[in-house]
């Protein structure tokens, strides 16, 4: 499929994209600030300058799009027609350096949970966010994502002792 926008409107549209403070990540923070829970913003000393850190769990919350870090098994995690291999290459070191940075907090004793646009693009998914507090203060999962996507049987653990978990919130 052609571009409907001229190149140079096209990089003028993603060079406004921002990276702090978009929408998912307001609404994230407004929640968890509404719940009584009190956090950093953009911590540039921790890997990955983390959108949320919150010192007293030990816990640093990224607040990922999907098309940008790549949700697996994420119908907006799609990749643009034109430039296939350009995207490719940028989204491979998206992924690449998301991992680095979440091992790296890891290894040094932090908590890490990645919250997904998707699970906050409708009002009844964010209902979903409720369980959020839950899993921030269960300390003996070291990482968590939310929402899961179906991505195979490495996705949950059911052995809380066996280092890093991932696991689903609860549904309503």
């Amino acid at each position: 499929m052609v571009d409907v926008v001229d190149e140079a409107a096209r990089s003028r549209m993603m060079a406004s994209i921002r990276g702090k403070d978009t929408a998912p990540e307001m609404t994230v923070r407004r929640f968890l600030h509404k719940k009584g829970f009190r956090y950093r913003l953009h911590d540039r000393s921790l890997p990955g300058s983390p959108d949320m850190v919150l010192p007293k769990y030990r816990l640093v919350i990224f607040v990922h799009g999907c098309f940008w870090h790549r949700h697996p098994g994420c119908h907006y995690s799609t990749v643009p027609d034109q430039n296939r291999e350009k995207w490719q290459r940028k989204f491979d070191q998206n992924v690449k350096r998301d991992r680095r940075n979440i091992d790296q907090l890891l290894e040094s004793g932090w908590r890490v949970m990645v919250i997904w646009e998707c699970g906050l693009r409708t009002s009844e998914s964010r209902i979903q966010l409720d369980s959020v507090p839950e899993l921030i203060l269960n300390t003996r999962i070291s990482m968590i994502e939310w929402p899961l996507t179906e991505r195979g049987p490495d996705r949950l653990s059911p052995d809380l002792d066996k280092g890093p978990q991932k696991i689903a919130p609860p549904t309503i």
